[in-house]
């Protein structure tokens, strides 16, 4: 029998035209999404996944995991959060980072191998990139558990109550680390929602080979609700975002939201992926643009925003090429609080080494 004979369509309100529709989803007031701000995100964030690109080319970084054609998710999701709110990212989200403001050029201190972070998760309420697919989940669903300990759910207070936004990748899915993620926030009720950008590839495996149904049904077998969106529609996506945060933060327990979207660029740097998927597929999303779909219902130019683009490009060039080469030692002082013998052990050696090379 098939499991999905009928996937259901991903949700929208901005269509590929830049038309909105009004609808009963759509948060008003203080909680409408403020399209010119989402707008201008969109473009930085853009510009900054390109800047980090070139530099990446000109041997800045040592690697470059892009976003382009993921700005409407990110944006979409990030502007729904609460200032108390927590964010889990993987390595790709740049365009929620700039919402919660961490500063990019802290970013590329990762790719550039000069921290191991760059930013401070308790000050941005957003964490730091995770590189192994899918063990952020868990970090996630531990998080939630400490802020209903807490007792910072479902008071009623929206000063007080918050909630955990994991991102992930349709990849993710099929890692053990995120199914138990899923079983857990189901058993405890957690306030987390799971933002799963469906890029459509996990590296050179598409999604058609990972799952039968789509990401978002396969929440009814956690036993909490999916949706499904459109991932390149930044109001669905804020809409959706707005009310399963809204949700888990009423104690309403957790969400998987699936935002459809696409990844333009290859998996990161370092791949090829003209091996593995035609170019037609890329140019047919890349007529689904979704900076091009907000500009068109905004009537705004491309050239409103260049000069602040440009400030951006420039600080970033300037940024990573001005960031401090860090101690030696460094690795080995941030992971313990009292360092083992055994690490103390290589550090002594590290650092002889490290001694006798610069002889």
């Amino acid at each position: 029998m098939d499991p999905s004979p009928s996937p259901p369509e991903p949700w929208s309100a901005l269509d590929a035209e830049g038309r909105l529709t009004a609808h009963e989803l759509l948060p008003s007031g203080d909680d409408a999404l403020d399209l010119h701000r989402a707008h201008r995100d969109m473009v930085l964030a853009r510009r900054l996944d390109t800047e980090a690109i070139a530099l990446q080319r000109q041997g800045e970084l040592g690697l470059w995991p892009s976003l382009l054609g993921q700005e409407a998710a990110q944006v979409g999701a990030a502007s729904a959060l609460h200032e108390r709110d927590v964010v889990f990212p993987t390595y790709r989200e740049h365009a929620a980072a700039w919402c919660r403001g961490v500063d990019p050029v802290d970013l590329l201190g990762l790719f550039r191998g000069t921290t191991l972070g760059g930013w401070d998760p308790h000050e941005r309420g957003f964490n730091l990139y995770t590189l192994v697919i899918g063990a952020h989940t868990l970090h996630g669903v531990g998080y939630a558990m400490g802020i209903v300990r807490d007792g910072d759910v479902g008071t009623g207070d929206p000063g007080r109550d918050r909630a955990v936004l994991v991102f992930l990748g349709d990849g993710a899915l099929s890692e053990g680390e995120t199914n138990e993620a899923f079983v857990w926030a189901a058993a405890q009720n957690l306030p987390v929602v799971f933002f799963c950008q469906n890029n459509q590839w996990a590296i050179s495996a598409p999604y058609s080979v990972q799952s039968r149904v789509p990401a978002a049904q396969r929440s009814q077998g956690f036993g909490f609700p999916g949706v499904r969106v459109d991932g390149n529609d930044v109001v669905a996506c804020h809409a959706a975002a707005h009310e399963a945060l809204s949700t888990a933060r009423r104690g309403g327990g957790p969400t998987l939201i699936e935002a459809v979207t696409y990844r333009r660029n290859p998996h990161t740097t370092s791949d090829d992926d003209s091996r593995y998927r035609a170019a037609a597929e890329n140019d047919d999303w890349a007529q689904r643009d979704p900076i091009e779909r907000l500009r068109s219902h905004l009537g705004e130019s491309s050239e409103s925003l260049r000069a602040e683009e440009d400030r951006l490009a420039d600080r970033l060039r300037r940024g990573c090429r001005e960031l401090p080469v860090p101690a030696p030692d460094s690795p080995f002082r941030h992971t313990f609080a009292e360092l083992p013998r055994e690490l103390a052990k290589q550090l002594e050696e590290h650092l002889a080494f490290v001694q006798g090379q610069q002889a």
